[in-house]
């Protein structure tokens, strides 16, 4: 047991194990966690919003944003960033990114936003959808409302480097390994406690500035808002800003105050901090099929993101039929946020850990699959029962449009919480048995392949039963049929991860030299 650890007792072990003299940096960082994760819920309601509840839009143009718009975004902004990390130091990057942000959404929500009609596209797209198939509705809508599509990779983006690179990277940067053993799992508390808010906070903010009853402040009318949704958005926005300047305050007095040791300067390309291998797709592959162990693990992650993207479309698209307005969409997507962060918290607190560790690898790494298979059975089941009137099946007096909504509510809680307590840490430990640098080279290989084919690939596949099918109802007997088609290669390839991983990290034990009597 760590030293640090030993003086507390159990409950607080579990708890609270932080001492008085680290509150100083540890509520910071604290804090700092709580602000960049809950601007990323905030984003992440938004972007949907926005374009999927805009006339003639649906959840159609996700597959296509993902692929058209999302992909070419997430290559140029890892380009630039690393031409700006090699340049400047880690601290100023923060500042660089943080205010790019900060700008954008400033010139969205004063300048683009309020000229929409002007400057989308409406007559091309009009155009296009006399030449084009029904089944290109999605990629006509993202020419229509290329504004919304540039806020929505804006706001994706916000994941990638905010959360996932600057966020955590400052934290391994400033926190020693001893404290990380105590101080993340209450920053992962943190994090996924700022979805609850986020949720509770969007769902009232939603309700009660959209309501007709809600009069436009003069405030909002000279900023541009016209509508209530205008003024609901408006004040998201400035939230969304204010928070990241609270964030970047945080983040200056702590690197300037609590941790000044580490200042650091520019890195070169052949410093430390860039040492992990960047691989293009084509080497993941590659490097993936050199290693059965390695490729059965990306199997597990290409799974999961498939089996979500493919169900997220059609879920959205029930949302969007029963919540048509961009208030209502959002103030229920906002509780859905709420209900992740609800069922994050309580797993990583109460099951995830004791899964881990009192089961085999295998046993807690399937409770994935087996969770998505159950809630997204129910979820096809009603799905089917409202649009082919399968039986007439009827709970508590809610329509057939609302029960499919229901479920595909439940399945989508359960399986973000399920990835962000049990599937991530899974998958971590999968990579632990690996040498130092198989650990880089897979991790790279991993989310190149496993992420990037699964994000990408289903969102390639979408696009071609949308094409042939029209609609995302249409679609969902052949989604079905995937979804039954990918769990049984899922489980398969979690089996064979489980054996290995079990033989590797078994204990080794001495050989036993035996002895003869003469």
């Amino acid at each position: 047991m760590d030293q640090n650890e030993s003086s507390f007792s159990k409950i607080r072990s579990f708890l609270w194990p932080i001492h008085r003299y680290e509150l100083v940096k540890f509520i910071p960082m604290l804090a700092f966690f709580f602000l960049i994760s809950i601007n990323y819920h905030i984003l992440k309601i938004l972007k949907d919003s926005l374009i999927i509840t805009a006339p003639k839009s649906g959840a159609e143009v996700i597959p296509f944003l993902k692929v058209w718009a999302m992909l070419p975004t997430a290559i140029l902004v890892t380009s630039l960033f690393t031409k700006l990390a090699n340049k400047h130091k880690r601290e100023n990057l923060f500042y660089f990114v943080a205010l790019g942000f900060i700008s954008f959404f400033l010139f969205f929500i004063l300048v683009l936003y309020p000229n929409r009609e002007s400057l989308h596209l409406h007559k091309f797209a009009d155009s296009l959808s006399q030449i084009l198939p029904v089944g290109f509705s999605g990629m006509i809508s993202l020419i229509r409302y290329w504004v919304y599509a540039l806020f929505y990779v804006i706001a994706e983006s916000w994941s990638t480097l905010m959360l996932s690179i600057l966020m955590w990277g400052f934290a391994n940067d400033v926190i020693t390994i001893q404290e990380s053993k105590r101080f993340y799992p209450l920053f992962g508390v943190g994090k996924n406690s700022s979805g609850i808010i986020a949720g509770q906070l969007g769902a009232l903010i939603a309700t009660k500035l959209s309501a007709t009853s809600f009069s436009i402040t003069p405030f909002a009318a000279k900023l541009g808002a016209k509508t209530p949704w205008d003024q609901t958005l408006l004040f998201f926005i400035m939230l969304v800003v204010g928070l990241t300047l609270l964030a970047i305050i945080i983040h200056y007095r702590l690197y300037n105050n609590v941790f000044s040791e580490h200042k650091t300067k520019p890195q070169s390309a052949n410093s430390p901090i860039n040492k992990k291998p960047k691989m293009s797709l084509r080497s993941s592959v590659s490097y993936v099929l050199k290693s059965k162990y390695v490729l059965y693990i990306a199997v597990t992650v290409l799974a999961y993101n498939a089996i979500i993207n493919f169900s997220e479309v059609l879920w959205k698209s029930q949302i969007k039929e029963l919540y048509p307005s961009p208030a209502d969409y959002t103030a229920y997507m906002s509780k859905v946020t709420s209900f992740i962060g609800i069922f994050a918290t309580f797993t990583a607190f109460f099951i995830s850990g004791g899964l881990i560790r009192k089961f085999e690898w295998k046993i807690a790494a399937s409770t994935v699959p087996f969770i998505m298979y159950l809630s997204g059975a129910l979820f096809f089941y009603f799905l089917f029962n409202k649009h082919f009137g399968l039986t007439k099946a009827s709970i508590f007096g809610m329509t057939p449009l609302m029960l499919a909504v229901l479920f595909g509510s439940i399945q989508n809680c359960l399986s973000r919480a399920a990835k962000f307590t049990i599937f991530d840490n899974t998958k971590e430990m999968a990579l632990i048995p690996l040498s130092k640098e198989d650990k880089l080279k897979g991790k790279a290989a991993i989310d190149g392949v496993g992420s990037r084919l699964g994000k990408s690939g289903s969102s390639l596949m979408m696009q071609l039963l949308l094409i042939f099918f029209s609609t995302p109802i249409g679609c969902s007997p052949a989604i079905l049929v995937l979804f039954i088609l990918i769990i049984p290669f899922w489980l398969k390839a979690i089996n064979y991860v489980g054996k290995e991983y079990e033989e590797r990290t078994a204990p080794k034990l001495a050989p036993v030299i035996e002895t003869t009597k003469n």
